[in-house]
């Protein structure tokens, strides 16, 4: 089936009772049991859920992989993959330019428990190479990166680690399966905060692990429910509500990011501009081999805080928020919202300054959002 028709349909069977078209929301704590031993294949909610597992199971159709699990947050899925595959004194490299969150998890808590981690310009597959030691058992990329755009060349990382038995996990919350589908390039688990894109709505907090190993699958499965963070069927309904228009959503999103990108690549009062869409992005040519579109994350840099400020609270059609992949267009300041817990001279290192302003364009009609950053760069 072609992707669209898969958002609709992949892992979704109408109701058996009633004949639904949509999947029920399960809103129940367990489920009665004809006797001793015999049930259904749903003991505790837990456990199993069926709408959860319709979601889990679609967006592994999607992403082309074997199973999924969903959870809470797109933090507790990151953090349920590198506890579930790790164990101390094991290595992993990570994509430097990485997100706030993720960054924080890795070095305030799991560092605490014996993992080891090292930030490298994954940009440069031969950096990763050089930083991979007889411990190392994970690369974890994102790509492109929050929020300066960065891209991983996904194929030949994974061609690098596979003879190594290192997993290659893609955090592709970016860019969606609509526009990077990271297990055909070789990657063996994709993670996505189901918040953003998926979801697409600003209206549901979750995430999700896709891998393509089946005992990796059990693995996550076992730790699902042991640890408990799960994902309730209230928002495992929203995402699958939100993934039905996946398709139609994301060429909005891209075709008005693009437009978006081109206009503040010309404007004069942009120093620096950081979207994979446009010919002077260093890694264009990777970025079209690797991805169906550019997407709708742009970042730019006004030169100091104080213009950065003007921007951000001059907006009108644009809202000052975190997040990204709504329908509506957000805008922040990653310094002190995204990628606050980040060391100030990292931050800086990265070109995460104070004067940088990241969008997350959304599909309101482009004339608006076009004007709206007119008449708030006008006043720089």
């Amino acid at each position: 089936m072609g992707f669209a028709t898969d958002t609709i349909h992949a892992g979704q069977q109408p109701d058996p009772t009633t004949g639904a078209v949509t999947v029920p929301i399960y809103q129940t704590s367990t489920y009665v049991q004809e006797g001793l031993g015999k049930h259904k294949g749903f003991e505790y909610a837990r456990t199993h859920n069926p709408t959860r597992a319709a979601l889990e199971n679609n967006v592994a159709a999607l992403e082309k992989g074997v199973g999924g699990c969903a959870f809470a947050s797109g933090m507790a899925a990151i953090h349920a993959t590198v506890t579930t595959l790790l164990k101390a004194g094991d290595h992993v490299v990570v994509s430097d330019n990485t997100y706030g969150g993720t960054f924080r998890l890795f070095d305030k808590i799991l560092k605490n428990f014996g993992l080891e981690f090292s930030y490298v310009d994954a940009s440069d597959t031969s950096v990763v190479a050089a930083a991979i030691q007889p411990n190392t058992r994970m690369v974890f990329l994102e790509t492109p990166t929050n929020p300066v755009m960065r891209l991983c060349d996904i194929q030949a990382i994974a061609a690098l680690a596979r003879p190594k038995g290192i997993h290659v996990v893609v955090d592709n919350t970016f860019m969606s399966p609509y526009l990077q589908r990271p297990i055909e390039l070789g990657a063996d688990i994709v993670v996505h905060s189901t918040t953003k894109y998926l979801n697409g709505h600003s209206d549901s907090v979750g995430g999700v692990v896709v891998v393509t190993d089946p005992d990796v699958h059990a693995r996550l499965l076992y730790v699902q429910n042991a640890a408990g963070a799960i994902l309730s069927p209230f928002d495992s309904w929203l995402t699958l509500r939100g993934i039905k228009t996946l398709a139609v959503r994301m060429k909005q999103h891209d075709e008005n990011g693009r437009a978006i990108a081109k206009y503040l690549d010309e404007h004069p009062k942009i120093s620096t501009l950081y979207y994979p869409g446009l010919p002077t992005h260093p890694q264009f040519e990777l970025a079209n081999r690797q991805m169906t579109g550019f997407g709708a994350m742009i970042a730019f840099d006004v030169g100091s805080a104080a213009q950065a400020r003007i921007v951000l609270e001059g907006v009108k059609v644009f809202a000052l928020a975190e997040s990204l992949g709504g329908v509506e267009s957000l805008i922040c300041h990653p310094a002190s919202m995204t990628h606050a817990s980040v060391p100030e001279s990292e931050r800086e290192r990265l070109g995460i300054t104070e004067g940088l302003v990241r969008l997350s364009v959304g599909i309101e009609d482009l004339e608006d959002l076009l004007a709206d950053l007119d008449h708030v760069l006008e006043k720089l």
